[in-house]
């Protein structure tokens, strides 16, 4: 991956951290922040992987559904 497609990747990666709430439920609290990706990935580590990306699929699919009207038109 190239320096630019991978800073994109990562801002984006922000974005969704900042739609989910993650920064002000925590109070901007990063080794939270982190820890609750290092609990996702030890979910997705388990061989309840499946049922976990399903549940976390529905559940975000939901989400971008309900942000569809704050956002602009293409």
């Amino acid at each position: 991956m190239k320096r630019r497609e991978r800073t994109r990747q990562l801002i984006e990666l922000g974005g969704l951290v900042a739609k989910a709430g993650l920064i002000d439920l925590t109070d901007d609290d990063r080794a939270v922040i982190f820890g609750i990706l290092v609990d996702a990935a030890a979910s997705l580590r388990s061989e309840g992987r499946d049922k976990a990306l399903l549940l976390w699929w529905r559940r975000g699919t939901r989400a971008f559904q309900a942000l569809a009207p704050d956002r602009e038109p293409a």
